[in-house]
């Protein structure tokens, strides 16, 4: 109910939000909350700064966020009418789902391919963040399209709560420009989006999560036999991700106040994400729930590797696309978590695939026709006589 009402209190200002930058004065209900949530001073500026970014690419801009309200709308009717079992409302709204999010995503991306990192808003880091973002809504939509032409709704439904999960933060982006300027007064926009991309990845991801295990009932699944993550795995995925914790640390360390205050904002979150993920696993071993455990436990290897990931990315995009040291740390922490989820949903469909696959194949070898024990078996000599 929580995301449905933020979903349509967010649809009208996702579709109003670029008017003022093709026609100065336009209404616009985001920039008119915002000013009053904040302070008139924070909206001018965050519309100066960001000017010249959008001038560029403002008719796919316009096209990506207006289409990115009537997704708002189209995410709880597809989760009502899946929920509520009505097939042919689901099949209907899912097709105007998918093709809207490829028509909004190509607006997104021409924003993208036209600004270069360093020059979009908010700078690189925000850049690479929301071209990750981009790629995963693809990528999540795509395989929900293909996991229901498939017949396979268990990984169709995984697959969509991603891609939705991933188009959530743009609503909640927009609650963190609300909330956040009274932590941290004096902050503009640009400095208030580096904030929140420490955590907006794996807070959309996890939300994902917790939206598909309460979907999913089953306590068993056909064909999973043990598991893909047994304690040597977990010991190491914790082991690496205890390292790349200490190394991403000491690096926001190094960087003063700033450091101190992005390296709190990923830390926190992060640590309640692990929390939460640890004790359902541990409850759902506890209650005899196998497929339960066994897809919280793989999240959570997953969740532990972000910071080993993150930390292996930052001297990659130095190298590669000329960054500082701490755009590239903000850019690869804020990227870890959403990939690194988006791994675990592929490792886990790929667990579903490989049981189904068992279970066919056993029950192929049950169907098939066997010899009786009596039946005699035929000898060379007797097969010659039999000639002869």
């Amino acid at each position: 109910m929580t995301v449905t009402v933020v979903c349509l209190a967010y649809a009208p200002i996702a579709v109003t939000e670029l008017w003022p930058y093709a026609r100065p004065g336009a209404p616009a209900l985001g920039e008119w909350l915002l000013g009053r949530s904040v302070s008139p001073e924070f909206v001018a500026e965050a519309v100066r700064d960001r000017m010249g970014p959008y001038g560029r690419s403002l008719v796919p801009l316009i096209a990506h966020s207006v289409l990115g309200g009537l997704l708002m709308v189209l995410g709880p009717v597809q989760l009502l009418s899946a929920v509520r079992r009505r097939v042919r409302l689901h099949r209907i709204a899912g097709t105007v789902f998918a093709v809207t999010v490829y028509a909004s995503m190509a607006g997104a991306a021409l924003y993208l391919v036209r600004t270069p990192p360093e020059q979009a808003f908010s700078g690189a880091a925000f850049w690479i963040v929301l071209a990750t973002i981009l790629a995963g809504t693809v990528g999540s939509v795509t395989f929900g399209v293909l996991a229901a032409v498939r017949g396979l709704p268990d990984l169709h439904q995984r697959w969509m709560l991603l891609c939705y999960g991933f188009l959530m933060t743009a609503p909640l982006l927009r609650i963190e420009w609300g909330l956040l300027p009274s932590l941290y007064p004096g902050l503009g926009l640009a400095d208030i989006n580096r904030v929140a991309i420490m955590h907006l990845g794996a807070l959309v991801t996890f939300g994902a999560l917790l939206a598909s295990r309460s979907l999913d009932r089953r306590p068993t699944v056909p064909g999973v036999t043990g598991t893909w993550c047994p304690p040597p795995v977990r010991i190491a995925a914790h082991l690496a991700g205890a390292a790349g914790l200490v190394w991403i640390t000491a690096a926001f360390l190094d960087e003063g106040t700033a450091g101190r205050r992005l390296l709190l904002a990923y830390l926190a979150p992060y640590a309640v994400t692990y929390a939460v993920l640890a004790v359902r696993a541990a409850r759902a071993g506890a209650r005899g729930a196998h497929w339960a455990r066994e897809e919280w436990s793989l999240h959570l290897a997953a969740l532990c590797l972000a910071p080993a990931f993150s930390a292996a990315t930052v001297p990659v995009l130095e190298r590669t696309l000329g960054l500082d040291r701490l755009t590239a740390l903000v850019a690869g922490v804020g990227i870890g978590c959403g990939m690194l989820a988006y791994a675990a949903v592929t490792v886990v469909s790929l667990r579903i695939l490989y049981a189904r696959e068992v279970t066919r194949r056993q029950k192929e070898f049950a169907d098939l026709p066997t010899m009786p024990a009596h039946a005699p078996v035929a000898t060379g000599t007797s097969a010659e006589g039999a000639r002869g």
